[in-house]
């Protein structure tokens, strides 16, 4: 459990990293990042993160499409959190 949580924290750090550069990379009309990239740093875990810049750096979160895919891939990573915790895949297979 300790690798896993150590895992999410890197992987958070690196997905804000691509976000913070994708935002500074906007507002200079510079090269960005590919959104399809943050969706897969996002399915790796590193949506936490990129959830909550959205609102504090005030970037993609007006794009509803973008908006859409991120939240559904964190009702993805909460529903596995807890059929984890909970062994709710155990009661899948009675």
């Amino acid at each position: 459990m300790k690798t896993f949580l150590i895992y999410l924290l890197i992987i958070n750090l690196v997905s804000a990293g691509l976000f913070i550069f994708d935002k500074i990379s906007a507002e200079k009309n510079g090269k960005r990042v590919a959104e399809i990239s943050l969706h897969l740093m996002e399915l790796l875990g590193g949506v936490f993160a990129i959830i909550v810049l959205m609102y504090a750096i005030r970037h993609k979160n007006r794009k509803f499409k973008y908006f859409v895919f991120t939240y559904l891939i964190l009702i993805l990573w909460i529903a596995a959190f807890l059929m984890i915790r909970f062994e709710l895949y155990r009661l899948a297979n009675l």
